[in-house]
């Protein structure tokens, strides 16, 4: 306690007792008898620690740090008795000199927030509208956000993070707002933490082995005063992509988020989510804040240190803009790198978090002067991190820059990538584009192509057909261009390169042909997904035919648009029943999950075509027949895609005279027959050919 304390008493104010505190620990430091707070800033000349009672709107104190006593090379700090758990507090931070003051950007009339707080108030309901004060040069933030001081005391009991091999992982991405803010969730609290697990039932039956959860740092949904054109509503950023705070779960998305309530309640979400056997994975955004542009506002990182924090130009102070979101996270100065580490280790440490999705990764191999490293010291720290030594590590290839990394991306043997070819590649070819054939063999296999010669493993390649980000995949078989008008950018927002097929008519009809050629083509797509090698990623509703109504970018809709609707559970229960089952189908055969391009000498593979012997490599080919083969005592499984437009048929391999081919899947069928549980395959009358409808994906098994 003493170390803590760092000295003897400097004065009191009121009940407050102020000792000189340590910069060893960053951040508010709740200990038994008090709270010691350290803040990092190089270039502030002065400091003030400014202390608000819990509920309370104006300061209690503000305590002026004397550096002195009060700092530490270049860390602020102080150690207060008489303040209690969940009082708020915030910091000024200023400059003598007016040199270099759009270099710098020091304002001591703003309140910061720590960028170490484990959470803050002001922002605990959604949507709401904060104050500001600016002018035509800057919009700089007034509003009532404070970081608040937390106990982390949790009654985790045995719970920690599952460590659940990457390589027999089922990943679903999900929106924790949207997910269960329909009213048809029907659970009693809706757009929360504690919704989510009221889900966990029904995420458990479907077989996923983890959920990854779009960012749940505190952001700024408030980012913009954009209006939907067609019923006049304000437009939030509901994806989430705008971080204020990396270390505070977002409190509108708790129950109970005040007072530092949405900890304790992350911590129930994720201890419930173990005890189902699911994983936890968060997408973390470290390459951009919502502090914007020169025009931005200030919440934190700003006002604090700008020419630490972020990329700048060192002679006019502009912002380098590698995110498309107004600015750039300095990554790989000292100060930062140490941030992050320290923020993956908090998630990982307090909040059992089992890995991270990391958004425009790329940037995090950028330098401090905006330049591409070979060696990013950020990227290897995180992969040489022993805390983050079993922390699953899953980067976005490529930045707003330009800069695309797919296959080689720094990794260490450490990092997998959202493989943004698989997805591209298994688009095109289902939509029946030609000259497909030789890459659906690298994405089918985990895309050696791209990821052998770099020393990585199939489970590196996170394989996804749809994220959040474009369309759902009942829109990808249903549109053939955006409809991005609710957006209010007159539809200039979101990727006009789709790779989609709207089976002949744009949008819903009532054709029953094109609602059949559009489910069977959602099919064939969740078949290719859950077959390849690698780790596959669903998009959460995608299973039971969830639709934006053509919206690719529907990061602003909090709304039906976004918001997943429980009722097509029923009314596509079918197709529910497909992923279900499917899911459950690859669990259950260990060679569609190898954990090495070599194989374990057991396991072989063999491409064919229409007929048994090498594939169809023409250019015209539309066909693939992929055979897996267990050796004497396994399975072999015979994959079959038929993307050509008439009905083929496709020849089978020869099995020995103990065994017979059997179906499990066949995507023109209906269901119950297009996929047959475990047990109640069909035997196969005629062992020597099947013919396999158009567009559709054919599975065998041998018994």
């Amino acid at each position: 306690m003493n170390e803590l304390r760092r000295g003897s008493l400097l004065s009191k104010i009121g009940n407050i007792e102020i000792y000189r505190g340590t910069p060893a620990y960053f951040g508010a430091t709740l200990v038994r008898d008090g709270v010691n707070f350290a803040v990092f800033s190089k270039h502030a000349e002065y400091v003030t620690l400014v202390i608000f009672k819990t509920g309370e709107r104006d300061p209690e104190v503000e305590i002026i740090l004397n550096p002195a006593y009060n700092k530490t090379g270049d860390v602020w700090h102080t150690f207060l008795r008489g303040i209690n758990t969940s009082s708020r507090y915030c910091y000024r931070m200023g400059r003598k000199s007016k040199e270099d003051a759009e270099y710098h950007r020091f304002d001591d009339e703003v309140l910061l927030l720590d960028p170490y707080a484990r959470a803050t108030s002001g922002a605990s309901q959604w949507g709401t509208v904060y104050l500001r004060r600016g002018d035509e040069n800057r919009n700089v933030n007034i509003n009532i956000r404070r970081s608040i001081i937390v106990d982390n005391d949790f009654d985790w009991g045995y719970d920690q993070p599952l460590n659940i091999p990457l390589k027999d992982s089922i990943i679903y991405e999900l929106h924790v707002r949207g997910f269960t803010q329909h009213p048809s969730s029907r659970v009693t609290k809706p757009g929360t933490y504690a919704g989510i697990v009221e889900k966990i039932p029904y995420l458990k039956e479907l077989g996923v082995t983890a959920v990854e959860l779009l960012p749940v740092s505190e952001f700024e949904e408030m980012d913009s005063d954009r209006m939907n054109p067609l019923n006049g509503r304000r437009l939030l950023n509901f994806w989430g992509y705008q971080p204020i705070s990396f270390f505070a779960p977002k409190a509108s998305y708790a129950y109970e988020g005040t007072n530092g309530g949405q900890v304790a309640e992350f911590k129930a979400m994720v201890k419930s989510f173990h005890e189902a056997g699911i994983e936890v994975i968060l997408d973390v955004v470290f390459n951009h804040t919502a502090e914007g542009n020169e025009r931005g506002p200030t919440f934190s990182f700003r006002g604090i240190d700008n020419s630490i924090y972020y990329i700048i130009d060192s002679v006019m102070g502009d912002y380098h803009n590698y995110s498309g979101c107004g600015n750039t996270v300095n990554c790989n100065h000292p100060v930062v790198r140490n941030m992050i580490v320290d923020c993956l280790r908090y998630w990982v440490m307090e909040m059992h978090i089992d890995g991270f999705r990391f958004d425009l990764a790329s940037i995090l191999g950028r330098g401090r002067d905006g330049s591409v490293l070979a060696n990013p010291p950020v990227l290897e720290r995180i992969a040489a991190d022993p805390i983050l030594a079993n922390t699953k590590l899953i980067a976005e290839a490529w930045d707003a820059a330009g800069l695309y990394q797919v296959g080689s991306f720094p990794n260490w043997g450490r990092w997998a990538e959202w493989n943004g070819s698989f997805r591209d590649d298994v688009r095109r070819f289902v939509r029946g584009e030609d000259g497909l054939v030789p890459s659906l063999i690298q994405r089918l296999t985990g895309s050696p192509d791209l990821y052998e010669q770099g020393g990585r493993e199939p489970y590196h390649s996170i394989n996804f057909i749809t994220s959040h980000d474009g369309f759902t995949l009942k829109d990808l078989v249903s549109y053939n261009r955006k409809h991005n008008r609710v957006n209010g950018e007159d539809s200039k927002d979101g990727s006009n390169d789709n790779e989609s097929w709207n089976c002949g008519w744009e949008g819903q009809t009532d054709s029953w042909e094109i609602n059949n050629l559009r489910m069977r083509q959602v099919k064939n797509f969740a078949a290719i997904l859950l077959f390849s090698h690698g780790v596959p990623m669903i998009l959460g509703g995608d299973e039971m035919g969830h639709t934006q109504q053509g919206n690719n970018n529907a990061y602003c809709q909090d709304n039906e648009i976004s918001w997943v609707d429980w009722d097509l559970t029923k009314k596509n229960a079918g197709l529910v029943r497909f992923f279900r089952l499917f899911i459950k189908f690859r669990k259950r055969l260990p060679l569609l999950s190898p954990g090495s391009f070599k194989g374990d000498g057991t396991n072989s593979i063999t491409w064919h075509g229409v007929e048994i012997g090498k594939p169809d490599l023409e250019f015209h080919s539309r066909t693939l027949a992929m055979l897996q083969s267990g050796g004497p005592r396994g399975h072999d499984v015979y994959f079959i895609m038929n993307s050509y437009h008439e009905i083929l048929r496709f020849e089978l391999p020869p099995l020995p005279h103990y065994k017979k081919w059997y179906r499990v899947v066949d995507t023109n069928l209906e269901p119950p027959h297009d996929i047959e549980d475990t047990g109640g395959e069909v035997v196969l009358n005629e062992q020597r050919f099947y013919d396999v409808f158009a567009r559709s994906v054919l599975v065998l098994i041998s018994k």
